[in-house]
């Protein structure tokens, strides 16, 4: 009864607060007012942290020294849950940009909001048409010099495994030659596992490793990479310690 309960009113909060936040967000990009910007930086952050509330769920960062000083780069994160997006756009202290399914731009009031900010839509099942968005995705980090958010998965784990990482991000990351920041998100699943309707209260664990580096890189070394990124996510979310000096093998190939 008191998850069903929590639920409703996590439901009620989405409605109320999507509706709002969305059109604040078109309205002031459609307008370009002054604060389009600023708007942009607070209501996706605002709305998020309103969805965590509404469900009961906190969150707690580890790690977020690796993102001082803001600079571009692809950050990959494992994916159990819709509560690991709003963790990580509602806390990230970073100007991002999330790359998700093209199907999102369909959802009521949050697609043209979401749209509106630049986040990067994917069409996972065109490769011209997923290529095409990864190149936007490039000049974005280019000229927001922004942190790009991918979730590598390419989908959520029902089971909590982590699944393999497709390559896109990765070589990404190589042809700009940025770095690749690794986040592991635990208790995501124990609060709304894949497929399901009802939120559990509780915490989540955000943690944030150290950059790995691609400079000397080519994109000839992304099997390395992302075998590198996918040996970090999975030590982050298990709660393991971070290897001393950082990533291993993330030296000059």
């Amino acid at each position: 009864m008191i998850r069903l309960l929590n639920s409703l009113r996590l439901y009620a909060v989405a409605v109320v607060s999507t509706v709002w936040y969305a059109v604040k967000i078109v309205g002031a990009t459609s307008l370009r007012t002054r604060n389009m910007k600023q708007v942009c930086w607070s209501g996706p952050r605002e709305w998020c942290r309103s969805l965590l509330w509404g469900g009961g769920v906190t969150v707690e960062f580890e790690g977020l020294e690796h993102l001082d000083p803001p600079r571009p780069a692809v950050l990959v994160a494992n994916h159990e849950s819709w509560y690991d997006v709003f963790a990580l756009a509602g806390h990230l202290p970073v100007d991002y940009r999330f790359v998700g399914k093209k199907e999102l731009t369909r959802v009521p009031f949050f697609g043209p909001a979401w749209l509106a900010c630049g986040h990067i839509p994917i069409d996972r099942s065109n490769r011209r048409a997923a290529i095409e968005s990864l190149r936007r995705a490039g000049e974005t980090i280019r000229r927001e010099n922004a942190v790009v958010v991918m979730f590598p998965e390419g989908t959520r784990s029902g089971d909590g495994v982590l699944l393999p990482f497709k390559k896109g991000a990765f070589v990404l990351a190589l042809e700009l030659g940025v770095p690749v920041i690794p986040v592991g998100v635990s208790g995501g699943r124990d609060r709304m596992p894949k497929g399901a309707f009802l939120v559990e209260p509780g915490r989540m664990t955000v943690r944030i490793g150290p950059p790995i580096e691609v400079e000397g890189w080519t994109v000839a070394d992304r099997d390395r990479l992302v075998a590198a990124a996918h040996r970090e996510v999975q030590r982050l979310k298990s709660g393991l310690p971070v290897a001393s000096g950082g990533p291993e093998d993330s030296t000059e190939p």
